[in-house]
């Protein structure tokens, strides 16, 4: 009977693992530290509860987006060529993780505002992972235009929302509100970088990292989970 309740408490570990991703979908390390973490998940046996948190890259981009050729040499002072070198080693980075990108059609960048609302709805129907997972292909894949609420919506439809209610969604000031509230729980944890990961809202891990090192992490805080789980069992068999 205790060999029973002890396999039981290792199985559920797992599974009461909140993680909160704090991303923007036009951030490219973002795209491959949520498919390592997903790997990382794989390799671990197990699933974990969860969330994203939105982080606004370019919050003051216009709706029109800015070319990513301009943007690296405005902000950078980039040349075609260093740009080139970037573009290529993150290919194979992102090729690596499982993640497509393909800048011969992902041209821009874009204001991420309405994505995030986007996100924040889906979420109440759990379908944030499917959704973000659409972002990243209609992105990075197929460079589409993320600011545009026609595929906004598109995408909505694709992972099985209603497309009129997220139409009002994106045009809801108590979304903005909701949204401005998980923008401030994130600024709090002060994330050097995104992505970053929030462990059961208390542990930021920060950085797209490889998938040992999350597998790692993640493994070693079930473990602690396992230790006061089971501290807690015993104390209870006691009595």
């Amino acid at each position: 009977m205790v060999n029973k309740i002890f396999t039981n408490l290792q199985g559920g570990l797992m599974k009461r693992l909140k993680i909160e991703i704090v991303h923007d979908v036009v951030c490219s390390l973002c795209a491959i530290g949520y498919a390592n973490l997903q790997q990382a998940l794989r390799n671990l046996g197990g699933e974990a509860d969860i969330h994203f948190l939105p982080f606004e890259l370019n919050p003051n981009m216009p709706e029109q987006g800015e070319t990513i050729d301009y943007y690296f040499k405005r902000r950078q002072g980039w040349l075609a060529a260093t740009l080139k070198d970037y573009q290529e080693s993150l290919v194979k980075s992102a090729s690596i993780a499982g993640v497509t990108i393909d800048f011969s059609k992902l041209t821009h960048y874009y204001n991420t505002r309405n994505v995030h609302k986007l996100m924040h709805l889906a979420e109440q129907f759990n379908k944030q992972a499917a959704a973000n997972e659409s972002l990243i292909d209609a992105y990075f894949k197929q460079g589409l235009d993320i600011s545009d609420k026609g595929v906004l919506l598109d995408i909505a439809e694709e992972v099985g929302m209603d497309r009129v209610v997220t139409q009002k969604a994106l045009l809801s000031s108590q979304v903005t509100l909701a949204l401005e509230k998980k923008i401030k729980r994130q600024q709090g944890f002060k994330a050097p970088s995104i992505p970053a990961f929030i462990l059961n809202e208390d542990t930021l891990i920060a950085g797209s990292n490889s998938v040992k090192f999350l597998e790692n992490t993640l493994s070693n805080f079930v473990d602690e989970l396992q230790r006061i789980d089971l501290s807690q069992f015993e104390t209870e068999i006691r009595i």
